[in-house]
């Protein structure tokens, strides 16, 4: 077992280890938000750059999503699949004719040797040819070629020419000497092969979403930001990793600008909204340390969006992540009614101490907040990891507000809701919160079982949904309150049923029977349950068992106090439902407090006492515990070969001889107390007897005479 008493901030070492080392990292825990609640009401967390500047850009009609089957790969993949491709659709003599002339090195020779080919393949590797020699402007020539011939003598390679005039026309431009009208052509060449991939030409390269990228290229070099984030913004809408990954470069390229040059950057709304989405993301941070010059990022945007209507929910957002609350407020008044927007007025809200206000807000982000918004994952202040679902995460704040009011149903629900997100505050709720009959209530009118996990499943450690979780969670909290009948058909499987079925009928036995020898067999069956199955049947899902994580890993907790996000009441009930004893694995003391009641019923004499102490002193409750069953053995058990091994090498109690010690007990007892007068108690004997004799032949002459 692993006892998680360690901080959260866990690091990676294996990538600055020599040698190839490796460390494993870990282990990683879900957030709660019920851990610290001031902080899950005050923070605003971090969005997601991905999907904020999913909000950039637009979808073009036609343009066919990437499959990402040429992206992101090194020269040597991207050639072998540019090969594959460039083989389809032709004849096996073509084949072999195309890959002969992509040998040589001069285009003029692979026109000539390439005559039979189709026009279009012929001029196309021509092109590629006088390109891959550094000769663009012959290239571009090619190209064109391609490009002027009819559209049906065309059919494979319009779509390859125009975004490869495009890239020959680039490279021209940085060329001494030439034209200042090259940019302009290589953009409406890149336009082109994005058209022609619309209208059906062949594109089994994905030409057409990459020409969105290298026209973003050659804006950028024209100096028009606002064109390149809107063609990257474009690119990444379509799906392409290459877009994604260059809005990040051009925020990095703005972060390191001089403040006049930003400034003047951050005129434009694009750029604006480029810087926006990557401070709300905290893109570039590490480890919660902000970047150096992420402070000059925010004080300019600060200055160039001051009155403006536009984007004002993400500006007030960066604003409250900094502290700045006026100015988030000020922005607030411009940003509608989205989800984010309410979001923020409600922790505003909560800032002020109007707690009505907050509740309403939350209520109107979640409505507003659509159920399938993700902004990815996340790390929190403490290292636990959260995805970030903001109609979840808000839920869950207000379930925060609930809670303090005394909404407790309310509160587990908005929790419960988040499914696996924010498991640990509703399991937390349901089995400290919550009376049991308020949580049976909730399961059997809301919470159906699901269906089982086949054996396929749990091979392969597919998680149990969250309402079977919920569902072993309240089968274990009635085991765990008497409540022995009702127990068992809540748990997701017929081994959890059979064994808490088992153990609340040694449960019954025990509290019914009322000979001692079958009380203490049934109890001590029940100990042994209880210490066999105990985190399966008894156990907490959080503290102190943990079996949400099957009670390998515990959680640091602080003790929960009265204060201004908890009431009185509240404390009260988690008092009331906590284990006892509070420790660790608690089940194992209950076992241990039940074969001690079963020694209790038992004859001291007997093998079943020593036996069932031995046993018990085994079950690592706690040293104290295992000290005290041994003494007791010491003081009151009888003398047994197999108790020099005590607490480990123990035979099952012999029951059913027990009920003869009942007499042998006290005769032992009065031998035992008899012992140190032997001596005299046999001559008393004797003189008794002789007395007895005596009187007996005296009566019997008196009566003859």
């Amino acid at each position: 077992m692993f006892t998680r008493n360690w901080p959260r901030h866990l690091l990676c070492l294996s990538l600055s280890l020599p040698l190839g080392s490796a460390l494993a990292c870990g282990p990683d825990f879900p957030a709660r938000l019920l851990d610290n609640r001031g902080q899950s009401l005050a923070e605003l967390p971090e969005g997601s750059f991905r999907f904020e500047i999913n909000r950039l850009g637009h979808t073009i009609a036609g343009l066919k999503n990437i499959t990402e089957v040429a992206y992101g790969l090194d020269a040597t993949d991207y050639a072998e699949q540019r090969s594959q491709a460039e083989q389809s659709g032709l004849t096996a003599e073509q084949q072999a004719m195309v890959k002969q002339l992509r040998g040589l090195t001069d285009a003029h020779q692979v026109e000539a040797q390439g005559a039979s080919l189709p026009p279009e393949l012929r001029l196309y590797v021509a092109g590629a040819v006088a390109f891959a020699a550094d000769d663009h402007g012959l290239a571009a020539e090619y190209f064109q070629k391609v490009l002027a011939l009819p559209a049906d003598q065309r059919a494979l390679r319009s779509t390859w020419a125009a975004y490869s005039l495009g890239r020959a026309l680039f490279a021209m431009s940085s060329e001494v000497g030439a034209g200042p009208d090259l940019l302009a052509r290589s953009a409406k060449a890149f336009e082109q092969a994005r058209q022609l991939s619309i209208d059906g030409f062949s594109d089994p390269l994905e030409l057409g979403v990459a020409s969105l990228g290298e026209e973003a290229r050659v804006a950028r070099t024209a100096g028009d930001w606002d064109s390149a984030i809107e063609l990257y913004a474009t690119q990444n809408r379509h799906g392409s990793t290459v877009g994604y990954s260059s809005l990040k470069l051009l925020m990095t390229e703005l972060a390191s600008m001089p403040e006049a040059q930003l400034a003047e950057r951050l005129r434009s709304q694009p750029v604006q909204q480029l810087v926006t989405a990557s401070l709300i993301s905290r893109l570039g941070w590490s480890f919660g340390d902000q970047p150096s010059n992420e402070g000059k990022l925010i004080k300019l945007l600060q200055s160039s969006t001051r009155g403006s209507l536009d984007n004002a929910d993400r500006l007030a957002a960066v604003n409250y992540q900094q502290g700045d609350y006026d100015n988030a407020k000020a922005f607030l008044e411009h940003a509608g009614e989205g989800g984010l927007a309410w979001w923020l007025r409600a922790k505003l809200a909560v800032r002020e101490g109007d707690k009505n206000a907050a509740a309403a807000a939350y209520a109107k982000a979640a409505q507003a907040f659509p159920q399938d918004e993700s902004w990815g994952e996340r790390r929190t202040q403490d290292w636990a990891f959260e995805s970030l679902q903001p109609k979840c995460r808000v839920e869950g704040e207000s379930a925060i507000l609930a809670l303090q009011r005394g909404d407790y149903l309310q509160a587990f629900d908005q929790l419960y809701r988040s499914n696996d997100i924010y498991w640990l505050d509703a399991a937390t709720i349901a089995e400290r919160v919550l009376t049991v009959d308020e949580l049976k209530h909730y399961v059997d009118t809301q919470v159906p079982a699901p269906p089982p996990l086949t054996q396929q499943d749990r091979e392969s450690y597919v998680p149990l949904p969250v309402a079977a979780k919920l569902r072993n969670l309240l089968g274990r909290r009635l085991l765990r309150e008497g409540h022995y009948e009702e127990a068992s058909a809540y748990f997701d499987n017929d081994g959890l049923r059979n064994k808490a079925r088992l153990y609340g009928q040694q449960r019954v036995t025990a509290d019914s029977a009322w000979w001692p020898t079958r009380r203490a067999a049934a109890l001590f069956n029940a100990a042994w349950t209880a210490r066999e199955w105990g985190m399966d049947i008894l156990g907490y899902e959080m503290a102190p068992d943990y079996a949400t994580f099957g009670g390998n890993f515990s959680l640091e907790e602080s003790e929960l106090k009265v204060g201004p996000l908890v009431a009185e009441d509240e404390v009260k009930r988690q008092q009331a439902s906590a284990a006892q004893p509070d420790q660790r694995y608690h089940y194992r003391f209950v076992a241990t407090a039940l074969a001690s009641r079963a020694a209790d019923n038992l004859p001291h004499t007997s093998q079943a006492f020593a036996a069932v102490l031995c046993e018990a002193a085994g079950w690592n409750s706690s040293l104290e515990e295992q000290s005290a069953l041994y003494q007791r053995y010491v003081k009151e058990g009888p003398f047994v070969p197999w108790a020099a091994d005590f607490g480990h090498q123990c035979p099952y109690p012999d029951f059913q001889n027990a009920d003869k010690r009942y007499v042998t007990q006290v005769t032992d007892a009065a031998r035992s107390a008899l012992r140190p007068y032997r001596t005299a108690l046999q001559w008393g004997s004797v003189l008794a007897v002789t007395a007895a004799a005596l009187m007996l032949i005296i009566r019997r002459r008196r009566k003859v005479q």
